[in-house]
């Protein structure tokens, strides 16, 4: 009995050195370790927030420069197709049979000529009406001049 009390002894002997060695580790990780952590979280939590300012930075350069991008793009396009509009007759005109190209060419000589007929038209109505005006001056002067030689 002796020896099983001596070797229950040494048996919670040996698990009291452990029990007090995990206590040590404990107590060390209390004091010393659990700041350490503290202060890896802190850093890390300031490395995700300056990762997401970043990122939320980026996104707006992103998203400006796309913005313009698409801007650009639609002026261009824009630019290209009235240059494309503008282009189309003299193109469609190449494709003509020579008969249909002398055509055209004529009805753009006759819309010139229509152009001039028309300011000619328009100068000769004013020079009429000038006319008219001066003779209808004349007239009256000269009713005026027979009513007073009447009534002399």
């Amino acid at each position: 009995i002796l020896i099983d009390l001596r070797s229950q002894i040494e048996e919670t002997g040996q698990r009291l050195s452990v029990k007090q060695s995990e206590r040590d580790y404990w107590l060390e990780y209390k004091n010393v370790g659990s700041k350490i952590q503290a202060n890896k979280i802190m850093n890390l939590e300031k490395d995700i927030k300056e990762v997401k300012d970043d990122l939320h930075r980026a996104t707006e350069h992103y998203r400006n420069a796309l913005k313009a991008v698409k801007e650009e793009n639609d002026r261009l396009v824009e630019k290209h197709m009235k240059l494309s509009k503008e282009q189309a007759p003299e193109k469609a005109v190449r494709y003509l049979d020579k008969n249909s190209r002398r055509e055209i060419e004529e009805n753009e000589w006759l819309k010139e000529e229509v152009k001039m007929y028309q300011k000619e038209v328009s100068d000769l109505k004013a020079s009429i009406q000038l006319l008219e005006e001066e003779n209808i001056c004349l007239v009256t002067k000269l009713i005026d001049s027979r009513l007073q030689n009447l009534g002399v």
